[in-house]
């Protein structure tokens, strides 16, 4: 799966503030997401993720 640094994923289940979009802040075997409502950042395993992610929304790209 393609996820870069600066994305937002869209995931299949709510961070507990009820949001459920994360901004990616680091990629590597483990992510680092942010939520977007409640700023709160979580490092996840990378296989954990994969399978949780339901849609990316990237960022655009600087030509």
């Amino acid at each position: 799966m393609d996820v870069r640094v600066g994305d937002t994923i869209i995931c299949k289940k709510n961070h507990p503030c009820g949001c459920a979009r994360f901004s990616v802040l680091r990629v590597g075997m483990d992510f680092k997401i942010k939520c977007e409502k409640c700023g709160h950042e979580v490092m996840i395993p990378r296989n954990r993720i994969e399978k949780n992610i339901k849609k990316i929304e990237r960022a655009e790209d600087d030509l």
